[in-house]
């Protein structure tokens, strides 16, 4: 390619609007315009963590006011059935689903983000979880169970793992200044998914309710547009930073930890180390005990405080009525945003905390933390003492979210950010792995005890509880042994130069700001983080008012 080829701001002429050399940013650019494009993609792909809302309306989807059950119902069985109402652990695996899928996605499709570019990625992951969604209403109408899977779960699963992982290593390559903070503000949507999500799917499911429908396809419907629009808005927001960009009169500062590396690891080599495993395993213990809560945060509530949570502390969830347990679903919609509002806001605080104490540290915490309040949540329900309950549930789960923000950064330490993202993307098969334990742990054990005669209540989780605390310590012991790695694992620095040469959207050159500084809060951004920042509003604002509800 000769230099007549190539634009002033690094593009390629001729590249195609999807191209990742259409998107290198231009002089004057403000990085600030990528954090409000990820949050776009991650706070609509952040309602996986609030399907919950949709388990206990779907098990009377043909019943309407009641379920209709079918005592010989199998898993293989209600794939199939349209005469037998779902039951919630059938439906669960819809949840499982997404995460195994976005785990998957993300190892296999990593390395193929870093060339194509974030922009290409968001569109795709549009396209899956919106389409996937619309896929989904299709099988609620025509009452197939596997049409749904295929749906919601594997294509909108696709879709959460390209979506997810689009903006990690393009965030930390703008912010090197703020790593940490950078991959708090790359992923933290995901976490407030619900919180929007969750009442507005609420909302909606009230409005097309009827005599003969409980409203979840057409809300399905209605969702989909909705991501579908903002989705793109956020995927032809991105932009990259040309090679060698640093802000203006910053330098890379001396290393002050042996933890943290400036060197590079290649894709290829990264997964052969055990550093890789043994960050692999906190990755998945950690969400292992927080994922299956969240899956199931809706029933759980309802379930362990029932009527206590409309004033009538002696009515058990089995005696309350139809509107009475339409009364508490709201509230404990609520609850599953109460969770998000939680675990948006440990993204950011986690992550950013991590910059000072270090990833490590950050991980020690999240362990020792949990495994306290696991412990103490069975007795917190006990004595029905809803603030302590739900409480402890948000600090677990602002160190879940946490735990997602500091991963791409631990990473960056141990690994370097030349692979980044795409190691990242390997790793997040923790993920889908955890999607199957997590979720399998909180909802078969559940069943399990109501088969033994349990009734809806406190002790119908609390051997659940302290499985979960157990998987927390085996974290422990694995970030324990996570060592800085030897130098037979780094690349030298002509690899990394020549690998950087191959970039099309390179020039050959010097480093420096290339007329893009640090940036500020100019009218293109305060625009753009108001488009993001109403509906997060919104969702704070519900999630208060149920809050209030809760515990009026």
């Amino acid at each position: 390619m000769t230099a007549a080829e190539t634009r002033t701001d690094g593009a390629v002429a001729g590249s195609g609007l999807l191209d990742r050399e259409r998107i290198v940013a231009r002089p004057g650019f403000n990085r600030w315009l990528v954090p409000p494009a990820a949050l776009a993609i991650h706070l609509c792909i952040g309602m996986a963590y609030g399907f919950s809302v949709f388990w206990l309306p779907l098990s009377k989807s043909l019943g309407i006011t009641a379920s209709t059950a079918c005592p010989d119902l199998t898993l293989a069985s209600a794939l199939f059935t349209t005469t037998c109402d779902w039951r919630v652990a059938d439906l669960g695996w819809i949840y499982t689903l997404f995460f195994v899928l976005l785990g998957s996605s993300a190892a296999i499709w990593g390395g193929w983000l870093e060339r194509a570019g974030p922009r290409k990625a968001g569109v795709v992951s549009a396209c899956c979880w919106c389409g996937g969604i619309v896929l989904a209403a299709v099988g609620v109408i025509t009452h197939q169970l596997w049409l749904m899977w295929l749906g919601a779960g594997v294509i909108g699963g696709i879709g959460l793992g390209l979506g997810y992982i689009s903006p990690v290593s393009t965030l930390i390559k703008w912010f090197p200044d703020r790593r940490g903070m950078a991959t708090g503000m790359a992923i933290m949507g995901f976490g407030g998914g619900a919180m929007i999500g969750a009442p507005l799917a609420n909302l909606l499911m009230n409005a097309f309710k009827t005599d003969t429908s409980v409203g979840v396809w057409q809300t399905f419907i209605v969702m989909a547009v909705i991501y579908f629009v903002f989705m793109m808005g956020g995927a032809f927001g991105y932009r990259i930073p040309p090679a060698g960009w640093r802000p203006e009169g910053w330098t890379p500062p001396a290393a002050k930890s042996t933890m943290i590396t400036t060197k590079h690891v290649h894709l290829r080599d990264a997964h052969k180390t055990k550093q890789f495993w043994l960050i692999w395993a906190v990755l998945c213990l950690n969400v292992s005990a927080g994922i299956g809560v969240l899956g199931m945060a809706s029933p759980m509530l309802q379930e362990i405080f029932a009527g206590s949570l409309i004033g009538l502390p002696d009515v058990g969830f089995a005696q309350l009525d139809a509107g009475q347990k339409a009364s508490i679903a709201t509230i404990a919609a609520g609850f599953a945003g109460l969770l998000s509002l939680f675990n948006i806001g440990g993204r950011f605080f986690w992550a950013s905390l991590s910059d000072k104490i270090g990833r490590k540290n950050t991980y020690y915490s999240f362990f020792i933390i949990g495994i306290v309040l696991y412990a103490l949540a069975p007795t917190f329900a006990g004595m029905g003492n809803k603030a302590l309950f739900v409480l402890a549930f948000g600090i677990i789960l602002s160190m879940y979210g946490g735990g997602f923000a500091t991963i791409p950064a631990y990473l960056a330490d141990i690994f370097g950010t030349q692979f980044v993202g795409a190691i990242h993307g390997r790793l997040l098969t923790a993920w889908a792995t955890a999607g199957i334990v997590g979720p399998v742990v909180v909802n078969y054990i559940r069943e399990a005890q109501i088969v033994a005669g349990v009734a809806p209540g406190p002790t119908l989780y609390t051997g659940t509880m302290y499985i979960l605390a157990g998987m927390l310590a085996l974290g422990l012991i694995a970030n324990a042994f996570v060592r800085p790695l030897p130098d037979k694992w780094f690349m030298r620095d002509d690899e990394v130069a020549a690998l950087q040469a191959k970039s099309a959207a390179v020039n050959a050159g010097p480093t420096g700001s290339f007329g893009i500084g640090t940036g500020g809060l100019d009218a293109k951004a305060a625009f753009a983080w108001t488009v993001v920042g109403i509906p997060l509003l919104w969702g704070v604002w519900v999630t208060l008012r149920a809050t209030f509800a809760l515990f009026g």
